[in-house]
């Protein structure tokens, strides 16, 4: 029995340093900075330097204190972005932001049409190749627009800001229709992409995000390294800002390959 013990206690010290390994993590966030994306009405990402260099005490110290609007970079939309009385930010539970998760890559379609809107056709195909998609999954998509950030032209098909910035968005995103087929048919857990909205970019209703809202579904978006993931055996931690009463916020979301 002590030797069966031991044994079991090997096995999982060695599992658990193999999580602990960097290398086996990848990071699916973009680095806040001024290059970061927002929506072309939102004010960019700012940082300003407090103290940085040695004090009247002698010692090095730093700080810095930033500014910036939820929506922007990596981030995530809670609920009550587009949905009233449904979860804020800080009352999404954890078990909403971590599990398996998949990626379904519709970038060949999504590069040849900026418009594109990613359909139950595509969510169908994948599973034609892997099976049908489990309960309470993260579904991410790829639509290959990543590569371009933070080429504001070539990511949000305009370098344009204000309204007449946000009258000039290309780029794709989810039809509605399949975001109701997520909810209703496959029950999943939460949903990201690798563009600034999960509405595709000339959207003025944002229907899919209010279908996702109202059913409390946790949306991803600006989701960076999408193309160092396979399509399925993906576990991911997506952990935003907790900010009381936010309609979202920075994410800082990881994917481990199984």
């Amino acid at each position: 029995m002590n030797r069966l013990i031991v044994l079991i206690l090997i096995v999982a010290v060695n599992y658990f340093s193999q999580i602990d390994k960097s290398e086996n993590w990848i990071d699916l966030s973009y680095t806040f900075d001024d290059q970061t994306v927002y929506w072309p009405t939102n004010e960019t990402y700012k940082m300003e330097v407090v103290f940085k260099g040695i004090n009247d005490k002698g010692f090095y110290y730093s700080s810095n204190k930033f500014c910036a609007e939820e929506h922007g970079g990596t981030h995530l939309d809670a609920p009550i972005h587009f949905a009233a009385d449904r979860k804020t930010a800080d009352e999404i539970p954890l078990s909403s932001l971590i599990g398996n998760a998949i990626v379904v890559d519709v970038s060949e379609s999504a590069l040849a049409d900026r418009d594109y809107l990613v359909s139950v056709d595509d969510f169908l195909k994948w599973e034609e190749k892997h099976g049908e998609i489990s309960d309470q999954t993260i579904v991410l998509i790829r639509t290959g627009y990543g590569k371009f950030y933070p080429d504001k032209k070539k990511y949000l098909g305009t370098e344009l800001k204000g309204t007449e910035g946000v009258a000039n968005l290309h780029f794709p995103g989810l039809d509605p229709k399949a975001a109701e087929w997520l909810i209703k048919e496959r029950n999943i857990k939460a949903v990201g992409l690798d563009t600034p909205s999960i509405d595709y970019g000339q959207s003025t209703e944002f229907m899919a995000h209010r279908i996702l809202c109202e059913k409390e579904i946790p949306i991803f978006e600006n989701v960076a390294n999408l193309d160092k993931l396979p399509e399925n055996k993906i576990y991911v931690i997506a952990l935003p800002m907790k900010i009381k009463d936010g309609s979202g916020g920075p994410l800082r979301i990881i994917a481990k390959i199984l």
